[in-house]
């Protein structure tokens, strides 16, 4: 059967225009104005919509195998098309670690069996993600793993780090780097500075993560292979990752819709669903991530989508679990403060949300155009609602963003050019 999506304003490279979109054997076969829906074609009509190329969130935490109390793939795959997400790509931090091919094959045949969204297996830089010994590095390529990272702990010994960089890029890999120096951090919970000394909570310095930063970017430029630093939150770690651009080293990078948001004046109140690594910094920090998004310096908006149960949050600041649920909110938040705000166009935020995450990692689609795969998202984006984390479609429930006005609201999520979503 083939699909007519008629009517829509299509978020292209260059700018947005008024199309339809044929879609056949899952891809798209035209672009066009008034496009005949001949024979035995479904008409979705776009009109007032705007059709979005399916976002691609490169850093999620879909928490099965082992954790599937706080996500699993089914839920998390339901949220990620809520979002207006054809792809993901799954951090490897699960029980048993995804460290070796039986896990990475494992999810793969989940994906199938739940078939909504797409997922890729990010696997393991070490064993056991314990930075000591590297992980099966070339098998879990061979099972499908698209990346490598030991995301929620950085490689503290600069050779394995080394060692897993080298080997990974013979399989076409690159190490996505978590960074954060676990002796600097010392225990630190929230951004170090004035509200960390107002609420006695023990912070943790941008130092932490920029001297991480500059070491696997001093790493990738020694063996001129490419690396690509996760979640930046810091004006300095921008700053880092702008020089050694400039310089010519293979190095991208991504932040989170938090980190251009929010400040850390959220955690004076102390609420856990704040609670983030790195930490949401100061307004400094917040306005050089935004620059970054602009200039080029950071490539990609992912969301770095951390589910937790409520016992995970509802205990003590010091006590509760670092991360925030954001797969189904991204859009709508990147769109009302970038976009709607003037701040950089639709298609440039499609360049960070969907282009630049399917060329960092070499995935397919990314882009609305001819002989591409139909992976789309239409929206209204004169839609305002309101965030309320409790009808999230995630089992996680821990977002800041509870009562925050935002526009772009997702109508239909299409994969490979079936409808997987529609509200």
């Amino acid at each position: 059967m083939k699909t007519l999506i008629r009517g829509g304003e299509v978020v292209l490279l260059d700018g947005v225009e008024k199309l339809d979109i044929l879609i056949e054997d899952k891809k798209i076969v035209k672009l066009g104005k008034q496009i005949n829906a001949d024979g035995d074609c479904k008409v979705i009509d776009a009109g007032g919509k705007t059709v979005f190329p399916g976002i691609i969130d490169m850093h999620v935490h879909l928490r099965e195998p082992g954790f599937e109390g706080k996500e699993d793939i089914e839920s998390g795959s339901k949220a990620a098309v809520a979002g207006g997400v054809t792809q993901v790509c799954c951090m490897p931090n699960t029980d048993p670690v995804c460290d070796n091919a039986v896990v990475v094959k494992y999810i793969k045949a989940r994906q199938k069996e739940v078939n909504l969204c797409k997922i890729n297996p990010i696997g393991a830089i070490t064993k056991g993600e314990k930075g000591e010994t590297l992980a099966d590095i070339g098998k879990m390529a061979q099972a499908g793993a698209v990346a490598i990272s030991d995301d929620g702990r950085s490689v503290m010994n600069s050779l394995i780090m080394r060692l897993g960089m080298e080997y990974a890029s013979g399989f076409n890999l690159k190490c996505l780097c978590h960074c954060e120096d676990i002796n600097l951090v010392d225990g630190g919970v929230v951004n170090e500075g004035k509200n960390s000394t107002l609420t006695g909570l023990k912070g943790s310095p941008r130092a932490a993560e920029d001297i991480m930063i500059a070491r696997d970017i001093s790493l990738a430029e020694s063996l001129d292979v490419p690396v690509h630093i996760c979640h930046v939150s810091t004006y300095s770690g921008v700053d880092i990752i702008r020089s050694a651009k400039k310089r010519g080293v293979k190095v991208t990078a991504e932040t989170c819709p938090h980190y251009f948001v929010l400040t850390d004046d959220i955690i004076t109140d102390f609420d856990t669903f704040t609670k983030v690594n790195p930490p949401v910094r100061e307004e400094v920090d917040r306005l050089a991530i935004i620059e970054g998004l602009k200039d080029g310096t950071l490539d990609c908006i992912v969301t770095d989508h951390a589910p937790h149960s409520q016992k995970d949050k509802e205990v003590e600041y010091n006590l509760a679990a670092f991360g925030m649920s954001g797969i189904e909110t991204s859009f709508a938040l990147s769109y009302t403060h970038l976009v709607k705000k003037g701040i950089m166009s639709l298609n440039e935020l499609a360049k960070l949300m969907s282009y630049n995450p399917a060329k960092t990692l070499g995935l397919e689609g990314g882009e609305i155009k001819e002989g591409e795969v139909a992976d789309l998202a239409i929206v209204d984006l004169n839609e305002k609602y309101v965030v309320d984390g409790k009808k999230f479609l995630s089992k996680g429930k821990n977002t800041p963003f509870n009562g925050y006005e935002v526009y772009g609201k997702v109508h239909t999520t299409i994969v490979d050019g079936e409808i997987k979503y529609s509200c």
